[in-house]
């Protein structure tokens, strides 16, 4: 897959997983990911699909609905990618934590949904509920921030209450900032994350 891997200055912090929203590509998040945490490692992936010329990480049938096969298939490449990553990189790959923005915070989350051992934690910008029927793996121990938009057009204050709720049921300990500005990813719930991730990392 298409990445950028950054070594930081602690080994210690978790590697960065950075997944970027719909058109968007590896170098995005990187402010985001320095607002986090300057010392992390960062591995920045871009997604492999295309939806008229826009970098994405899984096919959609249309807005909102999800080609789920595809999903499937592309979650656990990205997960066997990691695995790979780790490898190359010698970074640690049980203190990986993803930070993904809308179709990135989507794929994110079906890591979570699908694969107990993928991710140590979560910061999902505008996510959507992934997958509906499936049993979610164990999440005890595992922290998600997600930051919605109460007028946001593409995730409903219900999908954004469902997927707590869901990841919740799986034991995964979720905080949910909510915002006013739409699908946007803004500086104040970056700041959110940031200061969540801080409380996160010194536990």
């Amino acid at each position: 897959m298409h990445h950028l891997f950054l070594k930081g200055s602690n080994p210690a912090k978790p590697t960065l997983l950075l997944l970027h929203g719909t058109g968007g590509n590896e170098k995005d998040l990187l402010p985001l990911a320095e607002l986090i945490d300057s010392e992390a490692s960062v591995l920045t992936v871009r997604g492999s699909i295309l939806e008229n010329g826009m970098p994405r990480f899984f096919r959609r049938l249309a807005e909102g609905v999800f080609d789920e096969e595809d999903l499937i298939f592309r979650t656990h490449e990205l997960n066997q990618f990691i695995d790979e990553a780790a490898k190359t990189y010698a970074f640690d790959r049980g203190n990986v934590l993803a930070i993904g923005y809308s179709n990135g915070a989507n794929i994110a989350a079906s890591l979570l949904f699908h694969l107990r051992h993928s991710l140590r934690g979560a910061i999902l910008h505008h996510p959507m509920v992934p997958m509906r029927g499936i049993a979610l793996p164990d999440l005890t121990g595992t922290p998600v921030f997600i930051a919605a938009g109460t007028n946001d057009p593409i995730c409903s204050v219900n999908e954004t209450n469902e997927l707590q709720t869901l990841l919740e049921s799986a034991h995964a300990e979720t905080t949910l900032h909510w915002g006013h500005q739409g699908h946007m990813l803004t500086q104040v719930e970056a700041e959110a994350a940031a200061s969540w991730y801080q409380a996160f990392v010194d536990k």
